[in-house]
Parts: C-alpha cells; sequence; structure tokens
C-alpha cells in the first residue's frame, strides 16, 4: 500500500510540474523573474520588408537577429535560462510598447504575435492600408531581454 502511495504521489507531482512547465509556455511565471541581459550589439531586423514599401495580398516576413541565439519559449537548461538567447514576437499596428519588464502581452494575438516555438519567419494576411510592423525578441518567459533586442518600427502599405 505504501509503494502504491508513493507512486500516486510520483504522478501527481510530475503533473504539476508538466502543469507549471505549460503556463510559462504561454506567459504566465509562477516564480519570480529575472530579466536576461543581452549581449553588446544584439540586433533583431526585419530582412525582407523595407519602411514605406508597398506589397500586395499577403506579406511574409521574415525575422532577423545578430549576436544571439533562437530558443523556443520555456527552454532552459537544468532550469538555468540558456544564456544569449530568446524568440521573437512581432507586433502588428502597436502604437505604444507594452513595459518591457514584463511578460509581452499573451491576450492581443492580433497585435502582439508569439513565435515561442523558434519560428523565424511567418506570412500575414493585413487588411489593405497602412499597417507597422516591429520585431521583439523575448527570453524564455516572454520577457523582453536588457536592454532590449528590437528592431526599427517599419510602417508598408498593403495592397
Amino acid at each position: 500500500m505504501k509503494k502504491l502511495s508513493k507512486l500516486s504521489i510520483a504522478l501527481v507531482a510530475a503533473s504539476l510540474l508538466t502543469a507549471s512547465a505549460g503556463a510559462a509556455d504561454h506567459g504566465h511565471s509562477t516564480a519570480a523573474h529575472v530579466m536576461q541581459k543581452s549581449p553588446k550589439g544584439a540586433k533583431a531586423y526585419i530582412v525582407n520588408l523595407r519602411d514605406g514599401k508597398t506589397y500586395k495580398g499577403k506579406v511574409k516576413v521574415i525575422f532577423g537577429l545578430s549576436g544571439m541565439g533562437i530558443s523556443p519559449a520555456g527552454i532552459t537548461a537544468s532550469g538555468q535560462p540558456i544564456p544569449d538567447t530568446g524568440h521573437h514576437h512581432l507586433l502588428v499596428d502597436v502604437d505604444k510598447l507594452p513595459p518591457l519588464n514584463q511578460p509581452l502581452p499573451a491576450d492581443k494575438p492580433d497585435t502582439f504575435k508569439h513565435f515561442g516555438k523558434g519560428q523565424t519567419e511567418t506570412t500575414l494576411e493585413l487588411a489593405p492600408g497602412k499597417h507597422t510592423l516591429q520585431l521583439i525578441l523575448a527570453d524564455y518567459g516572454h520577457v523582453p531581454h536588457d536592454p532590449p533586442v528590437m528592431s526599427k518600427k517599419i510602417t508598408i502599405t498593403v495592397e
């Protein structure tokens, strides 16, 4: 009977740990988060689109990054953040940046697009008209680095 109880406790503990890890992947934190430092000279940029240009139909956006590496959200090494890594977030038509010492909003998928699996490109279906785009790199917990690694905000027109 004791062995069964210990096994039950182990299974419950494992499921709680799995749920906790899943929550971190979705921008929710259950523990204090320490902002990760970004290396000097690290840059995020949009590779294929130019500020002020016009594009037709769906818009492919290729994410660029130098001085750092890509790591999916929620991934750590033995519970410690992997230094100098992060994942992209694409801000679409965002006028004011959110606080950069907190996880980027997960409840605004039309404007704060999370690429937590480590994706480096996407295709957007934007309404005709002017739109702004900006990349921000964030760490395993969706928190931007210190200092933030972000692209210049560009404005494009979609026909």
